[in-house]
Parts: structure tokens; sequence; C-alpha cells
């Protein structure tokens, strides 16, 4: 029995080539959720008191001096999330449900951010990772 997916084919060959591209396109947006994980990590490991950071986030000194710490905690759980989503591209195609995996969790924390923090945080973290979500589902 042909899946929902094929059911649009006409050539299998045809199918194979739109799976890869689709493949290929939610692992290009993986990657760059993934990258922009690791420059979270860097934002708020690194520079969170630091012009560049206090900018980001809209901090003053001495907001920025008193949440150092944690921040450079959640900056550590974003590293942690970067390196899952580089694991699961580095799997291939075993990886799926790694991927799956760490782009919940990234959309979960982009919801829960973007309730409680800044709803900035739905469009910057959320959505890009519903958008992986969805082309690995199509893929």
């Amino acid at each position: 029995m042909a899946s929902l997916r094929d059911a649009g084919c006409i050539v299998r060959a045809t199918c194979a080539v739109e799976r890869l591209a689709m493949l290929l396109f939610a692992d290009l947006v993986i990657a760059l959720v993934a990258l922009l994980h690791f420059y979270f990590l860097v934002l708020e490991m690194f520079l969170w008191d630091k012009p560049a950071g206090m900018k980001a986030f809209g901090l003053t000194r001495e907001s920025a001096a008193a949440t150092k710490v944690l921040a450079a905690n959640q900056g550590l759980y974003n590293g942690f999330l970067a390196a899952g989503l580089v694991w699961g591209l580095w799997l291939g195609e075993a990886g799926f449900g790694v991927k799956v995996f760490f782009l919940a969790c990234v959309l979960v924390a982009g919801l829960y951010g973007a309730a409680t923090a800044s709803r900035k945080i739905l469009y910057i973290q959320a959505l890009p990772a519903a958008v992986g979500l969805v082309l690995l589902a199509l893929s």
C-alpha cells in the first residue's frame, strides 16, 4: 500500500528526488536552529554583561550583573539543544527521532519564553523549530 507521501508521485524516482530535496531543506533549517542556539549560548554565557549582550536583551549594567549566573546557566542549556540538533544531523537519516526530540524541546522552550518573557522569542526560537518539525514530517 502506497503512503500518502507517495500518492502524488508519478514516477518513483521523482518521489525519491523530492524526498531528498525536502530532507535537505529540513536539515538546513535544523542547522540554522542549531547555529542560533550556539549564538544564544555565546550571548548568555560570555556576552551577557558586555555591550552586545546587554543590547540584545535590553539590560542595564546592574540587571546584567545581577542575572549573569542565571544567564550562563540558560546559555548552557541552549548549548545542549544545539548539540542535540547537530548530533541528529550527524546521524543522518538515523537521526530522525533525535532531530524531532530536540526540535520539540526548542519549540516548547520558545513557546514558554514567548508566554513568560518576550513575544519576540516566538519568532526567533519557536517558529524556526516549528518549521523544522513540519519539514521533517514532510520528508
